[in-house]
């Protein structure tokens, strides 16, 4: 068997010691010979490993696999390629790399340690609430970045204290990602669980994912669009999803087509959103399905930055489906289409929100089988909207708590109920019962 343990190279369980040069020599002696690099039990410090083909990355019960947060070890990967979009943030360089290999599995009871504990704090921007997100002390590379694998399987490890991105593959093919734990800090800016970019055939099953930016977000990045093309074939089941931003994300960055996405058979558990797909950057959503969800969304405290703020994305919606112009070049922001929703189980704080523009009409959208509990359940006030990012952004709204808000949609069908429960105005018996609205604009005050 070609089993190349790292302790044979000169690697220091100290926590302490640069250990990238002994393990790169692991690696790559692991893919002349397709074999297995065994990080043993220990605290193992390593500034950036080039993962390569044919090898099992395999971290014993005990070992711990630090990240370096010196910039110096880092690779910055994104002078790869540019992007003018902001909001996609490729600065910081990343862990762990691959790009353009296959065979690469990832196993093991270890730990991936991204020291992002080290690099946020607390400014208590929200004036006392201790909701909103932390802020950023130092340097803060990407946990993973892989690119153009070909059957990538990462099973059964947990990646805890991701300082920026934890698991994000681009332009990958037949991946598995199985029985992972992801444990972030609730309230980490930007430390996004798993995000699936351009990626095809993608398999997400029984994990557990708890971070402060989305824990899932299936997204075509403009580089990495200009590349690969679209991301479709993507079914995630049987996961536990806690999130201070979404649970399920599709966009916002589309800029290639996603389409035929499964999601199912998941708890989300105190996110301040449920499902939510956005359409910005001129592509087609379509073939999205969702099933079998229980849990709840709530509205987490806002902070304010030198003037600018600083909001978690999402006020309490169970589902959120919106198109719309990014920004004030008002730019076709894409189409959505062909998203069905069924037996969804949920206590939220804000409406199912579904909105597109008179020009950018959604097209078919199909709920069913819902029954969504209005509670009031985080600190935070009803009375706004949340379309970030958007031309309209966040703003108030005149409305009495909606249960369902509807506009510039074509073709939809509801048939489930919503129960409000004090301080909601409503009482215990106050249901909601509505189905069959074709071809017009919809908009739902209190049913």
């Amino acid at each position: 068997m070609n089993t190349f343990n790292i302790l044979d190279f000169g690697a220091v369980a100290d926590g302490q010691t640069n250990n990238a040069e002994a393990i790169q020599t692991a690696i790559d002696l692991a893919s002349e010979h397709s074999g297995t690099v065994v990080i043993p039990a220990g605290k193992f410090l390593s500034g950036t490993l080039v993962l390569k083909s044919n090898i099992d990355f395999h971290l014993e019960k005990g070992a711990v696999l630090i990240s370096s947060l010196n910039e110096a070890d880092i690779l910055d990967f994104a002078k790869l390629f540019e992007d003018d979009n902001a909001c996609t943030g490729w600065d910081g360089g990343c862990f762990l790399f691959a790009c353009h290999e296959q065979n690469i599995t990832i196993s093991g009871e270890g730990t991936i340690y991204g020291q992002g504990d080290k690099v946020f704090f607390d400014d208590n921007a929200d004036d006392g609430f201790h909701e909103c997100p932390l802020n950023v002390t130092s340097f803060r590379p990407r946990t993973t970045f892989f690119e153009d694998v070909e059957n990538l399987v990462i099973r059964d490890i947990t990646i805890r204290d991701a300082a920026f991105w934890t698991l994000h593959m681009a332009g990958c093919r037949n991946v598995s990602v199985l029985d992972i734990k992801i444990l972030n800090d609730m309230r980490g800016a930007n430390n996004d669980g798993i995000d699936p970019d351009c990626c095809k055939d993608v398999i997400i099953r029984g994990c557990l994912i708890k971070t402060g930016d989305d824990a899932i977000v299936v997204k075509t990045t403009k580089p990495m669009a200009e590349r690969y093309g679209s991301a479709e074939n993507i079914v995630i089941s049987d996961c536990i999803l806690y999130s201070h931003d979404s649970a399920l994300k599709i966009g916002t960055e589309t800029h290639a087509d996603i389409r035929n996405i499964v999601f199912g058979n998941c708890v989300i558990k105190d996110c301040s959103r449920g499902i939510g797909i956005w359409a910005r950057d001129g592509a087609t959503i379509e073939d999205i399905h969702v099933h079998h969800v229980t849990g709840n969304v709530l509205k987490y405290a806002d902070g304010i930055r030198s003037g600018h703020p600083s909001r978690w994305w999402g006020n309490g919606e169970p589902i959120f489906i919106s198109s719309t112009y990014r920004d004030d070049r008002r730019l076709y922001p894409g189409k959505i289409r062909n998203i069905s929703f069924d037996h969804i189980y949920m206590t939220a704080e804000s409406s199912i929100y579904i909105v597109g523009e008179p020009d950018v009409r959604i097209e078919n959208i199909d709920i069913k089988e819902f029954r969504v509990t209005m509670r009031s359940q985080g600190t935070q006030a009803s009375g706004w909207f949340d379309e970030q990012p958007s031309i309209r952004n966040v703003y108030k709204h005149t409305l009495p708590v909606p249960a369902i808000y509807v506009r510039c949609v074509d073709v939809i069908y509801m048939e489930g109920k919503v129960k409000f429960i004090q301080p909601y105005d409503k009482d215990d018996n106050g249901v909601f019962d509505y189905e069959d609205t074709y071809g017009r604009d919809v908009h739902i005050d209190l049913l």
